[in-house]
């Protein structure tokens, strides 16, 4: 069953809390540069207004869409919807919005990631018009911008350097 849903702006004092708490169950992250409120610093320092967040009638958090654009291609970032509000058209409403904000600001291509292996996840994605594309996903993390991340005295990078969390 279709669900209403209001889409607004993140707004830190407002959202905060809830959006680690959604994310944490959603996602479980474990590894430093993830953690949802370093992740909500960054993007708040970014200032870039591609944050939104779904609302309830009553206002809680049920969604959350984050973005980002870099003036070619636009991309999708921590797409979450709390676990008792799913198969109910938030991610997908979510998305649509995304995408419109993404387009009007002169976006032509749109990108996401999905982990290895998470066929629910990609079945979303292909049911809303994404498909697979023969790339490989490869990143770095960049220690000195990751708080309480310590590279010791022989500069090995910290254990979560080959996570699947990625």
């Amino acid at each position: 069953m279709k669900m209403p849903v209001q889409i607004v702006p993140f707004d830190r004092s407002s959202h905060q809390q809830s959006v680690i708490k959604l994310w944490e169950s959603v996602f479980g992250y474990e590894d430093a540069h993830n953690d949802p409120l370093l992740i909500l610093q960054k993007k708040q320092d970014v200032d870039d207004g591609l944050f939104f967040v779904s609302l309830d009638e009553s206002g809680a958090v049920t969604g959350t869409v984050m973005c980002g654009y870099d003036g070619h291609r636009g991309w999708i970032y921590s797409l979450a919807v709390h676990p008792e509000f799913q198969r109910r058209g938030i991610g997908t409403e979510l998305m649509t919005y995304a995408e419109s904000t993404l387009e009007k600001l002169g976006c032509m291509k749109i990108n996401l990631q999905i982990v290895q292996g998470n066929e629910k996840v990609q079945n979303f994605y292909t049911a809303i018009g994404f498909s697979t594309e023969e790339r490989v996903s490869m990143g770095k993390r960049l220690p000195s911008n990751i708080p309480n991340v310590d590279l010791g005295a022989d500069d090995q990078l910290p254990h979560w350097a080959e996570s699947k969390y990625d």
